[in-house]
């Protein structure tokens, strides 16, 4: 379950499979850092409304996604030439940041400073550090999901901006074929497969319904050669993954010193590996612990494997889509009754079946960017492929506690409750970028958080929370693993089969997504930082009677990288953030 921006994480920490568009606010902090805090710096405000242009202007497809619709139809140049131009801007960016002594700023702005320079750090790693651009076909982002998903504007316009984009793809195209070096790892190549033949067919088979309406000729005969370019584009890209086949290899670890700058660069945790991996596997074995506890009632004297498919096996009555309509109206009036976070404004949110090119994933929000008005969020739930088996189909309906926990990740009071208080930050530099820990680990923490709150109460619905809860936990350690070599593939496929009691088919699948998005410990790293967070911030003030001032106090920042928060609201000396 993600929030979903067109893009893998490798450009911005999972983004696509996520990458993902919670915004990231940054508002003045309750508490002062120890340096004195100037006047505002007109100077500052300045320099960051030029970073975020020039940021806009390299990367047109973050604008678009953002809602700056003058750049509609335009990708980034991925050539070597381009890639080597944007890795020098940003170590201009910078250098022009860091020369702005933070005594010259005022709170606000100090810590803007900070964010504005983790987030130059986090594009740097992934461009220049492990030359994602040439090791990972995840790093390029293709979606045209805004043109055809987001109703920003009027069909025929956005059919004039989805054929100026279909004419860039296959430049795109030969610049990414050009830049990936072989060897590839066969992850890589599968995943090369999935994204470029899959828009080959999305291009082919669903895009044209959808701008079928536009009675206009000519526009239409424009879109239908750039359509056909693309296509081609496309196919032949997916060709190219087919010949890497035979030469493809197990090489994919990062390396334990690139993992650890990964985890500073991006994130702003400097936490020894092995103390990690202990981190991760105590929270594993929590959470392994409380599974057997609610299985020893709820399904007394059966394995935990059956314990899981006795509360899979309680479906919602009607469609999944129905099923988590239904839930969302309870889960808001529970967050309201509980007094846990406040609900800022009256921003909609629609919950459809996933249309047919984007059901890779069983559910997700898209969230509408900040320059965006008056658009709903959608959360999206896949349907089982009718061609699979009816066993397989019916097997894949999720149960209903664990469907609950998924639409309190993604809505209530997930992601679309941090956008909401996103999006009222004066910052659109912070409403733009966004941490992969903070986002993702802020709609984990509330899959627990609720359940803590009372949610439910009983065993059943505990087992559905803990069943996401043990994915995320071998998710993080199997980052660790494969990307420092004491991992293998295999090694965590089995570990996800028996200690997060997945399937065969989700073992494979979440096996494979680690090789390829190191970061995706990232959900269970930002729950246990917002926990830690919490108990510390909430202790002189009321325990349990101020959570509903800690989550305010927290997603007033939106999501910057957590260790920047914790500075802001408890100092300079914060302590540990785990």
């Amino acid at each position: 379950m993600n929030s979903r921006k067109p893009t893998l994480a490798m450009r911005a920490s999972f983004a696509l499979f996520a990458s993902v568009l919670l915004l990231a606010a940054c508002q003045q902090a309750t508490r002062p850092s120890a340096t004195v805090a100037a006047a505002p710096s007109a100077a500052w405000d300045t320099y960051t409304s030029e970073f975020l242009e020039s940021y806009f202007v390299a990367n047109p497809d973050d604008a678009v996604w953002a809602g700056r619709h003058e750049f509609d139809g335009k990708l980034p140049d991925w050539s070597a030439g381009g890639i080597k131009r944007e890795i020098a801007r940003l170590h201009v960016e910078r250098e022009r940041a860091v020369a702005f002594p933070k005594e010259t700023l005022d709170s606000r702005q100090q810590f803007e400073r900070d964010y504005l320079i983790s987030q130059i750090d986090k594009g740097l790693f992934w461009q220049e550090s492990v030359e994602w651009p040439y090791r990972n076909p995840g790093y390029y982002g293709l979606g045209p999901d805004v043109y055809v998903e987001r109703e920003y504007a009027p069909l025929a316009e956005r059919l004039r901006a989805y054929t100026r984009y279909a004419r860039a793809v296959p430049i795109a195209a030969e610049q990414i074929r050009s830049n990936l070096r072989t060897p590839l790892p066969r992850t890589y190549v599968k995943l090369g497969h999935i994204m470029f033949g899959g828009l080959a067919s999305f291009y082919e088979k669903d895009v044209p319904g959808v701008f079928a309406p536009v009675d206009d000729a000519q526009l239409q005969a424009e879109f239908r050669t750039a359509n056909a370019g693309a296509i081609e584009a496309m196919r032949d890209l997916d060709a190219w993954f087919t010949q890497q086949e035979a030469g493809a290899t197990d090489t994919f670890a990062l390396g334990a010193d690139k993992f650890s700058e990964m985890m500073w660069s991006t994130e702003r945790v400097n936490v020894p590996l092995a103390q990690l991996k202990a981190i991760a596997e105590r929270d594993l074995q929590r959470n392994l612990a409380a599974l057997r506890e609610s299985c020893a009632v709820f399904a007394a004297g059966q394995t935990v494997a059956a314990c899981i498919a006795k509360m899979q096996a309680n479906k919602p009555p009607g469609s999944p889509v129905d099923a988590a309509k239904d839930q969302l109206a309870g889960l808001r009036a529970f967050i309201e009754a509980n007094r846990l976070v406040s609900i800022p404004g009256s921003e909609q949110v629609k919950v459809e079946e996933s249309p047919p090119y984007d059901r890779w994933n069983f559910a997700q929000i898209t969230i509408p960017g900040p320059y965006e008005r008056n658009l709903p969020s959608i959360y999206q739930i896949s349907p089982p492929d009718p061609q699979w088996t009816q066993a397989e189909q019916d097997a894949y309906i999720p149960g209903k506690a664990y469907l609950l926990f998924v639409s309190a990740h993604e809505v209530w009071p997930g992601h679309f409750v941090q956008f909401m208080h996103a999006r009222r930050s004066s910052s659109k530099l912070g409403q733009v970028f966004s941490s992969y820990a903070f986002s993702e680990g802020w709609a984990h923490y509330c899959e627990e958080m609720m359940w803590e709150a009372g949610l439910g109460g009983d065993p059943e619905t505990h087992i559905g929370q803990l069943t996401q809860a043990l994915l995320r936990n071998v998710r993080l350690i199997s980052a660790i693993g494969l990307h420092t070599g004491t991992m293998t593939v295999v090694e965590s496929e089995t570990m996800f089969r028996e200690q997060a009691y997945q399937d065969a088919g989700n073992a494979r699948q979440q096996a494979a997504r680690g090789t390829f998005d190191p970061g995706y410990g990232n959900y269970t790293l930002g729950k246990l930082m917002i926990r830690k967070l919490r108990e510390d911030w909430t202790a002189p003030r009321g325990g349990r009677a101020a959570w509903l001032d800690f989550h305010d106090e927290l997603l007033k920042y939106g999501s910057p990288p957590l260790p920047l928060v914790r500075k802001a609201m408890l100092g300079d000396d914060p302590g540990s953030p785990f």
